[in-house]
């Protein structure tokens, strides 16, 4: 196998990258970004329900070695932890980063520049955590990077809650995508995100991810290089839902999509107010979801 070339590195050459960025920063002037359509004026400082201005902000970056082994590999996931989100789930681990929006502004060369030193500490990948609010900045800094020599795949590390139209701008620009697909019930999506649309949206974007980069390709070393790659937390009293995602993944994706089905779920943040996700993931739960997966003949990664 000869040496991938990323996508953005083609679309740079090409002359795509910028006029991507500027299609996804008009988007920011009435912000359509995401499915919540604020409409808020973010390229003038308003915010929405992302809570995020004109720039982006960064919590954290570092090699993580937290990740799917097929990211990981021996140097690291290149992750870089950016500040709020377009969900908001009341259980959210993160709820310091994601909700009270901990961290610091920074400019589209400074994410760039994070993004040169991960590649060279050695990190097999750019990995975009929670990027769905700011993809301007995110395009731009790209744009930035690929001219300065980066040219490690792109993770894109995400909710799943996405609008197809910015999808459609990342097309031929990230090479690994990884949705969670949290929710198959819209009731239960009201109460833990405040979006009925939540399933509908995730399934849109997971067929139209899939269709960008089709299934998970890794090197001759078993680290991912391109395509979909779905996480999946279990939910306390939610195998219902994990049984629809599942059968969704394996009809309506792909029989061979790389699942991974975690176990992490604890009531974090404001879970305590919602009785049904107030406790622990029982081992029993985890367990049926697990024997799902393998009754559907997904790729589970462990």
């Amino acid at each position: 196998m000869g040496a991938y070339i990323p996508k953005y590195l083609k679309a740079n050459q090409l002359g795509l990258l910028l006029e991507k960025a500027q299609q996804a920063e008009a988007l920011l002037n009435h912000c359509t970004l995401c499915p919540r359509r604020c409409l808020v004026d973010r390229s003038q400082g308003e915010k929405g329900y992302c809570s995020t201005g004109e720039m982006a902000s960064i919590s954290s970056w570092m090699p993580h070695f937290g990740e799917e082994p097929q990211l990981v590999g021996k140097k690291g996931s290149g992750t870089i932890f950016f500040s709020n989100c377009n969900l908001k789930c009341v259980f959210c681990q993160n709820y310091d980063i994601s909700i009270e929006g901990a961290g610091q502004k920074a400019e589209d060369g400074q994410i760039a520049a994070i993004m040169l030193h991960l590649q060279s500490t050695g990190c097999h990948n750019i990995n975009l955590v929670t990027p769905s609010h700011v993809v301007p900045q995110i395009l731009n800094a790209l744009d930035i990077a690929a001219e300065n020599g980066l040219n490690i795949p792109l993770v894109y590390n995400c909710s799943g809650y996405e609008s197809l139209e910015t999808l459609k701008i990342l097309d031929g620009v990230v090479d690994i995508y990884m949705p969670d697909f949290k929710f198959w019930n819209p009731q239960v999506a009201i109460k833990c995100c405040k979006a009925e649309d939540y399933p509908q949206r995730a399934r849109a974007a997971l067929k139209e991810m899939y269709a960008q980069t089709g299934g998970l390709k890794a090197d001759e070393n078993g680290i991912a290089i391109s395509g979909l790659l779905v996480r999946h937390l279990v939910m306390p009293g939610g195998l219902d839902d994990t049984f629809q995602i599942l059968k969704f993944l394996k009809e309506s994706i792909s029989p061979n999509t790389f699942v991974n089905v975690m176990s992490q779920y604890h009531p974090a943040g404001e879970a305590d107010s919602i009785r049904e996700i107030s406790r622990q993931l029982t081992p029993g739960e985890f367990k049926k979801a697990v024997e799902m997966a393998g009754k559907f003949k997904l790729n589970l990664i462990r």
